[in-house]
């Protein structure tokens, strides 16, 4: 981190090629906000409080999305220009000496690492201004930045005031900016309106500071994807590929297996402990943390979850803001939707779904149950089709079940209920009331065999109607 810096980002604008009603830096890639990953990439050359991020365009939302982390934030009211954006931001900045850097909200690629290359390399030139110049096989549409023999900036021409001979020129600007702040500020009023766009444009400050004396100095990046910002959903679909393959390598570089990498969608905060195997098609996404040694199946999609080491996930199950604890394993085809803690050893298998509900050490649901809103005690067994029956139509309500109790086959548990420790639920039941530690609980009809009545159906006359029930 640079003790003097300060960094300022544009995130004012519209974004209308964009063709959406949501401003352009809050769309996603990578599973963060575009505007996210700059603020990132900036919080690791300047502290929070020298950060400044400047708004617009559904300012509110904007500033909301980026509460509680200690930056500041101003507004441009009108949209004219990128000089205009900067010195709507004067009275916001905390310091007007030191290093200012100007950085855009569109533009999620920017790793933190060429942040750090742009200041070492002013600091050593003692530059006034340094910008992070590139070079495209096409650079229809930029501006493309003029060099002297020194390789520093003459001038930054935009495209439809470009002569030919400049047209031909490759070096184009990135639009991010190291300048001496005490030297900025003064020669920020000196921007005049562009005569066709009638706006300030933030280029023109080259000129000026070659026209006073000032080098600009060049930093020329090799990876000119790394730098370009994002205007076009095609545009936002590349970024965010490009932001999973960085993942997917970093993780498999720490000691992940992932099996089919380019079939995996993983977000930039997820952590993957070693010799953890993603089989293909897996989505891992929000705040989800993996253990060592655990295996994710094909098609899982996790997300806010916590795994812990040595779990077993199986194929195409849904999870999501859940715990899984040491040694359990969930799946295939099974869903936790929210707010769930599975108990260290429990197993969870094909058709279960759970919302939150608690399992204890080493419960088992094998298949086909429902459990919401639900406490299960430790080595409790969950039959097949047991439904909790939580919602009675205005309120939600609890099932609560003691340790090693059994739970019949085609359960059903009317909540408010308490099934004690080792209690029996007789397989078919319809349970509403307490049943007791140690009790059998039965609620079911009795059954009775009607003798004889096959053949009394068979022989009756073919115009009668199907038989009533017991005749």
């Amino acid at each position: 981190m640079e003790p003097n810096a300060t960094v300022v980002i544009l995130a004012a604008g519209s974004g209308t090629r964009m063709k959406s009603r949501k401003a352009k830096v809050l769309h996603e890639a990578g599973g963060l906000a575009l505007v996210e990953h700059v603020v990132r990439a900036a919080l690791t050359v300047a502290a929070p409080g020298h950060i400044v991020v400047v708004t617009g365009h559904q300012a509110d939302q904007v500033e909301d999305l980026l509460q509680g982390r200690g930056l500041r934030f101003a507004r441009q009211t009108e949209q004219n220009g990128t000089g205009h954006a900067l010195e709507a931001c004067r009275d916001a900045v905390p310091e007007h000496e030191g290093l200012l850097i100007v950085l855009y909200g569109d533009c999620p690629l920017l790793r933190a690492s060429t942040l750090a290359s742009l200041v070492r390399q002013h600091n050593l030139a003692r530059a006034t201004a340094t910008v992070i110049t590139t070079e495209v096989p096409n650079p229809t549409g930029y501006g493309r930045c003029i060099l002297d023999e020194d390789n520093c900036v003459r001038a930054i021409v935009e495209e439809k005031v470009a002569t030919a001979e400049q047209k031909a020129v490759r070096v184009i600007n990135s639009g991010i900016y190291c300048f001496d702040a005490a030297t900025l500020w003064q020669k920020l009023g000196e921007i005049v309106p562009n005569p066709v766009s009638g706006e300030y444009y933030l280029t023109d400050i080259v000129e000026i500071l070659n026209a006073s004396g000032h080098k600009v100095h060049s930093l020329l990046h090799g990876d000119y994807g790394e730098l370009l910002g994002i205007n076009t959903k095609v545009e936002l679909s590349e970024a965010d590929g490009i932001l999973r393959r960085r993942k997917n390598t970093d993780l498999m570089l720490a000691g992940a297996v992932i099996r089919r990498p380019e079939t995996v969608s993983i977000d930039v905060d997820v952590t993957v402990g070693i010799d953890t195997i993603i089989d293909p098609f897996c989505q891992l996404t929000g705040s989800t943390t993996i253990g060592e040694n655990c295996h994710i199946g094909a098609g899982a999609i996790l997300s806010d979850t916590r795994i812990d080491d040595d779990v077993e996930i199986a194929p195409y199950t849904i999870i999501g803001r859940s715990v899984v604890e040491t040694g359990a394993s969930i799946g295939p085809f099974a869903r936790l939707r929210m707010d769930n803690h599975v108990g260290a050893g429990s197993h969870i298998g094909n058709f279960v779904e759970l919302k939150k509900t608690r399992f204890g050490k080493g419960v088992k649901a094998g298949h086909l149950a429902y459990l919401g809103d639900s406490e299960i005690g430790a080595g409790t067994n969950i039959g097949a089709g047991t439904i909790t029956c939580n919602y009675d139509g205005s309120k939600k309500h609890r099932t609560v079940i003691g340790e090693g109790a059994f739970i019949g086959s085609n359960s059903t548990l009317v909540a408010p209920l308490e099934v004690g420790g080792t209690a029996y639920i007789a397989a078919g039941s319809v349970i509403t009331e307490t049943v007791p530690e140690g009790a059998l609980g039965i609620g079911r009809g009795r059954q009775s065999n009607k003798e004889g009545w096959v053949e009394k159906r068979k022989s009756a006359p073919a115009t009668s109607s199907r038989p009533a029930d017991g005749q």
